[in-house]
């Protein structure tokens, strides 16, 4: 076996060959430090970490304000609804953006699939062809055989007959 064949022969046994052309899209926004930071930060986004720790920050900047502790944004807290905003006007892109990119990943991932079923079908079709001709053979290779026994069975009735007649002649001669 040459290398060549060894080398088709892991890519036949790697699950994932057929994935391999759409790897690309492995990253949403890329693959330098930026596309990276934010597709992390895009992913944060839905975590439960992040809503508990908006919603226990939100409340102690209510709590704060309404007791009175300080008084950098009085209700109805303006500064904490540009806060929101200003997250909203980041956060609703970078998330559009990953949904899309995933969409894209998804989109590839199941064209991959479809060329494995694909493939896995037409490697069935060929092992039941293989099948078929094996079967043909073994059929026609029992049929050669009972053909075989058959004769050797003739034979076998014949050597017996001529052995009896060679054997009643002898005692005759003998008599």
């Amino acid at each position: 076996m040459n290398i060549e064949d060894s080398e088709k022969q892991k890519a036949k046994n790697h699950y994932f060959r057929f994935h391999l052309p759409h790897s690309y899209l492995s990253s949403t926004f890329g693959n330098d430090w930026f596309s990276l930071k934010a597709e992390a930060f895009a992913r944060f986004f839905g975590t439960p970490f992040f809503l508990v720790a908006q919603t226990a920050i939100v409340a102690l900047w209510i709590t704060i304000n309404v007791l009175g502790f300080t008084k950098f944004d009085q209700y109805p807290f303006i500064l904490l609804n540009l806060a929101f905003s200003l997250q909203a006007a980041y956060a609703a892109p970078l998330i559009l953006l990953a949904q899309t990119r995933q969409a894209e990943r998804d989109k590839a991932n199941s064209e991959a699939d479809a060329k494995h079923r694909e493939a896995i079908a037409q490697e069935s079709k060929e092992r039941e062809v293989y099948e078929s001709e094996q079967t043909a053979r073994l059929l026609e290779l029992l049929q050669k055989n009972t053909e075989l026994t058959e004769f050797t069975k003739e034979l076998s009735l014949h050597i017996e007959s001529l052995t009896r007649e060679v054997h009643a002649k002898f005692v005759e001669n003998n008599k």
